[in-house]
């Protein structure tokens, strides 16, 4: 096929693709179904990768996010609405409950009470109500900010307008799935691809009169902000909601043992074809609301609560080949280039097999017939081969001891934690050594979650650096536009357009800085734990003394081995220079500090000895939510010493020497206006 029709057949996928975009996100009227959408997208990707002069603005892989909707005004919700973490297996599971044991520090006979509820595939929607009166209604949005259904959310009968009980909060955000029930589809199907994005596309309609022609239902199953909540726990919220008006999902139930849940897991899954409406999995909460305050959150998701997936898509295919892929971290992934099949509705032609380990543990070659499993959002992977159908002349696959892009030999480090040689092998490059770790570093400094550069992808990283106009971060800076201009599909406006971008971006805040430059076991929560504690660029930068490694180590958040990792990034010149001439083009906002309020306001911490019924981790967190501090040694900087069982000795007789207050777990939780 030659390079015009090539182009042609791209650009006939891309505006297709646009097309959808305009439908779904700014008429809400989608045309195909999910599958069907993520299908082409990948159709693209495949030809884009192939084929290296395609490119477009409207590529899936240059558009970051989604056009938001004109149709409805936005607000913010009042708490935010979270994701779910993902669980695949009995072995997830069981990993989940032994974090949540660890956390509170309960032994494994401590009887964790779950909630099980069947996860509606629908839309989320977040209902305010004051004074038993339902005065907005909110979509999920981002998490933090939705846009205004009211109107739509009003047609549904499912959801009560008043409610008169004298036990309903003053004031809560009810929330729950918006969904269509199967049945009531077969009326609608000719206008929408599935039940799903009939709910979708019916809820944000413009005129409210139409949404009320729908037959959409609503399912209540949690709440955000609440004043005046009497229930305990999750199970009694749940008669609550049916008391007052609200329908909850029949299939819901309380269960304690990982081995119960999986039971319930098996049973719910052989009836989800009898089932009215769509589910896709089962979402496990702790029951107790005060073990759920307890547990908190992490990142964007609650550490109280699960989701368990069920069953993925599994399909045969051949490998091809087996690539070596190198991330910015060093990390060497094998992955197998199979013959592209369809998994649920979505082309596949890339499996990951993880690592050197997997390979040999599945004794997988190149040739061979596997069944390749797609589960959920995750990257497909190689589940099994059929060694019946192997050639005869089928070689093992031999993992590269040294780097394919550098030579440098590959190492396997030894994990501290686990007290085992890591699974995964890496390059050891630092720095700008490695060609491929420096493509991956510089993707990684444009990032969405970095500098965000709007029109600078993946592809013009990969392409400028063949074309040797960056090999640095400050080289994006100081591009030769004139050399871009006149480069193919590449003209004044856009031109302009890029340099327009790349200007916006020369300010930046602190955190975002630190993540962009892609410091291995720094993630952005990190980065923000490690810009509040230098607050200025030049302290960051200037990093280098012994003394600032150690006092790293008193940061909530901050271990040994993300000290190391700094440490290893400052010990190379290339990194270092890099700081250096970034700082001549940017401006880097200090990090902006939060009035210190709380009841541990310029109180100092340390914790020996074992606690009763709470965690190192929890304490750490209670006083840092109260403007304390937590320190990792005794010192004339330590103002409270809390022990607990079986104390070390040393520190003790050390705080007494320094005459530091030391004090029981009682007493520090009166501190914070809590009893023990």
């Amino acid at each position: 096929m030659d390079k015009i029709k090539i182009k042609k057949i791209y650009e006939e996928k891309i505006n297709l693709l646009s097309k959808y975009n305009l439908f779904y996100y700014d008429k809400s009227k989608p045309k195909v179904s999910d599958q069907q959408y993520d299908s082409l997208k990948n159709e693209i990707l495949l030809l884009e990768k192939k084929y290296k002069f395609l490119k477009s603005k409207n590529s899936p892989a240059e558009a970051v996010g989604h056009k938001p909707s004109k149709n409805f005004k936005k607000f913010q919700h009042r708490a935010s609405m979270l994701s779910l973490s993902n669980a695949f297996s009995e072995e997830d599971l069981k990993n989940f409950e032994k974090r949540i044991l660890n956390f509170l520090s309960e032994n494994k006979e401590f009887k964790i009470i779950y909630s099980a509820e069947p996860k509606i595939d629908g839309i989320s929607a977040s209902l305010t109500y004051k004074n038993g009166i339902f005065e907005r209604g909110l979509s999920r949005g981002d998490g933090k900010e939705g846009e205004d259904i009211t109107a739509n959310l009003y047609t549904i009968k499912d959801i009560p307008k008043k409610i008169l009980d004298k036990d309903f909060p003053k004031d809560i955000d009810i929330r729950g799935e918006v969904f269509i029930q199967n049945s009531d589809f077969e009326s609608l199907k000719e206008k929408f691809a599935n039940p799903r994005n009939a709910a979708s596309g019916s809820l944000r309609q413009k005129n409210s009169e139409d949404t009320k022609k729908i037959p959409l239902k609503f399912i209540a199953y949690t709440y955000g902000f609440e004043q005046g909540l009497r229930q305990k726990n999750q199970s009694d919220y749940l008669k609550k909601l049916d008391e007052w008006g609200f329908k909850t999902n029949p299939l819901n139930k309380t269960i304690s043992g990982v081995k119960n849940l999986i039971q319930n897991y098996n049973d719910i899954e052989q009836q989800r074809a009898n089932l009215d409406f769509d589910i896709d999995g089962i979402v496990y909460k702790i029951n107790n609301f005060e073990l759920q305050k307890r547990l908190g959150n992490v990142a964007n998701a609650p550490r109280w609560a699960i989701a368990h997936k069920f069953s993925s898509d599994k399909a045969i295919s051949k490998i091809l080949d087996i690539d070596i892929q190198i991330g910015r971290t060093g990390a060497l992934t094998p992955v197998a280039k199979i013959k592209p099949i369809n998994i649920g509705g979505v082309l596949v032609s890339n499996a990951t097999l993880h690592n050197e380990d997997e390979i040999k543990r599945k004794d997988i070659r190149i040739g061979d017939i596997v069944t390749v499993e797609r589960a959920g959002d995750v990257i497909p992977h190689i589940l099994s081969v059929d060694l019946n159908k192997r050639p005869k002349k089928s070689a093992k696959f031999i993992f590269p001891d040294k780097c394919p892009s550098c030579g440098s030999k590959t190492e396997k480090e030894f994990n501290k934690i686990t007290k085992k040689i890591d699974a995964v092998r890496r390059c050891p490059s630092e720095g700008y050594y490695c060609d491929k770790i420096s493509i991956e570093k510089l993707k990684h400094f444009v990032s969405k979650d970095a500098f965000n550069i709007d029109g600078f992808g993946k592809k013009i990283v990969e392409n400028f650096w063949k074309l040797k106009l960056i090999k640095y971060p400050q080289d994006i800076f100081n591009l030769d536009f004139s050399k871009i201009e006149n480069l193919d599909g590449w003209g004044k406006l856009s031109v302009q357009n890029l340099k327009f971008s790349i200007e916006q971006k020369k300010n930046i805040s602190l955190e975002r800085f630190i993540y962009s430059l892609g410091i291995r076991h720094i993630g952005l929560e990190n980065a923000k734990l490690l810009s509040k504690h230098f607050v200025s660029f030049s302290k960051f930068k200037n990093l280098s003394k012994k003394i600032d490694y150690e006092d790293m180590l008193n940061i909530d958040g901050i271990g040994e081995t993300q000290v190391s990792s700094i440490k290893s990034f400052f010990s190379n010149k290339d990194n270092k220079k890099v700081l250096n001439e970034l700082a001549n083009v940017l401006l880097i906002k200090d990090a902006i500090q939060k009035s210190d309020d709380g009841l541990l306001n310029n109180k100092t911490f340390l914790v020996t000895g074992k606690l009763n019924g709470i965690s190192r981790a929890e304490v750490k967190s209670l006083i840092e939510e109260n403007s304390g501090k937590t320190i990792s040694s005794v010192s004339k900087k330590l103002n409270f010493l809390i022990i607990g069982e079986k104390p070390t000795k040393k520190k003790v007789d050390y705080a007494k020497q320094l005459k530091i207050k030391i004090i029981g777990q009682a007493e520090f939780l009166k501190m914070l206006n809590k009893s023990s």
